[in-house]
């Protein structure tokens, strides 16, 4: 999903010396760690590295919580970088942006920023079409985390949102977990509890082209999506309540195909509202995270993505809005469909359509959310 919004309110940046690694040597994605080190509003960012015994490599930095990199290997045994983001810190602070970010408190969109609990009204901020987005202009993808390496391929992210954090309610202490596992997966554990009634819906942004070659458009990728149904949107990309089955429709992935195959088909009404696909699917997996929910596949390379998740929805977003004004690593230009993003949610909304399965969480209870990313490779 498009962010249109700009950060505010960060501080100037303040580099600091480096303290895990005096030599700054290159990650095997070529970033700098050193490009990733700074104060901001008093809170030290870093780059971190997990790495499994497969050879594989994950970086994430700790402002927004987001992974910056992924090196799998293509078909060729090749290591590709398979995700879109920057090389430095600065970049991320001044171009907006949600790649690879862990968003809260509310992934996706809430109709006009309003919502009801326990009968008291709440105004969120409207950044987005006249929608509250990715929890507003101030939303975690712009704030640090505080960050744990547990090991080698693990990452224990932690976040403290006041109540009143973007005027959402309750004092809410949420983690991710990021997990690299020998078999070339991420595994992104969620969690968080509060000390008043709010609503929390998190994810994981990032923006693929299994390629590793974000020079180019993704729409050659084919996709597979567990979903007979999906929820439509309205000219502002705010869903309308319904669910409709996605057969005989543009919208239907039951069947691997190519992305671009009819991406372009505004003559369906939901495609040019969307500008694309970014859209909500209702997944069929009914929360069990062992079944396949999508699979996301590059003809050039090889590289395969399967995504697995607790979650009941998982938002496609085809980099619609991404236009050639942004350059990223390595100076590459990010042109319009440039990658995938698979968000595994709840709908976006939901705490306005109570007939949706609920975000609401309250004290002494613990939200739990689980995506798993895995990679491999189709000769």
């Amino acid at each position: 999903m498009k962010n249109f919004f700009l950060s505010t309110g960060i501080a100037a940046l303040i580099l600091t010396s480096c303290s895990s690694n005096s030599k700054q040597e290159l990650t095997s994605s070529s970033l700098n760690p050193a490009n990733f080190q700074t104060v901001i509003n008093g809170d030290s960012t870093s780059l971190y590295t997990l790495k499994n015994k497969a050879g594989m490599e994950v970086c994430i930095t700790n402002f927004g919580g987001r992974i910056v990199s992924v090196m799998v290997p293509d078909k060729n045994g090749n290591m590709q970088d398979v995700v879109l983001g920057f090389d430095s810190i600065a970049d991320y602070i001044n171009i907006p942006s949600d790649f690879g970010a862990s968003i809260g408190r509310y992934a996706n969109r809430i109709d006009h920023g309003h919502l009801v609990i326990d009968g008291d009204a709440i105004q969120l901020p409207q950044n987005n079409f006249g929608h509250c987005l990715h929890g507003g202009p101030k939303g975690w993808q712009y704030q640090v985390y505080k960050a744990n390496p547990i090991d080698n391929a693990t990452l224990e992210l932690t976040r403290i949102s006041p109540d009143g954090d973007e005027n959402f309610p309750g004092k809410v202490i949420a983690k991710v977990l990021f997990k690299l596992t020998d078999d070339n997966s991420i595994d992104i554990k969620y969690s968080a509890t509060t000390d008043k009634k709010t609503v929390i819906n998190m994810t994981n942004h990032s923006y693929f082209n299994l390629s590793g070659d974000p020079s180019k458009a993704a729409i050659d990728h084919i996709l597979y999506l567990n979903a007979d149904n999906y929820t439509p949107v309205d000219s502002t990309f705010m869903t309308t309540g319904d669910i409709l089955p996605v057969k005989d429709t543009p919208m239907d992935f039951t069947t691997p195909k190519a992305i671009g195959e009819e991406i372009n088909n505004y003559k369906f009404i939901q495609l040019k509202n969307g500008n694309g696909y970014d859209h909500n699917w209702v997944l069929s997996t009914k929360g069990d995270i062992t079944k396949l929910a999508a699979k996301l596949t590059s003809p050039k390379s090889g590289i395969v993505l399967d995504v697995y998740t607790t979650e009941p929805g998982i938002q496609v977003y085809t980099g619609n809005f991404l236009d050639g004004t942004v350059k990223g690593k390595k100076g590459i230009t990010y042109n319009q469909r440039a990658s995938v993003c698979l968000e595994t949610q709840h709908y976006p909304d939901s705490p306005n359509k109570p007939q949706w399965p609920s975000t609401l969480l309250e004290p002494g209870q613990t939200y739990h959310s689980e995506c798993i990313f895995k990679f491999s490779v189709e000769k």
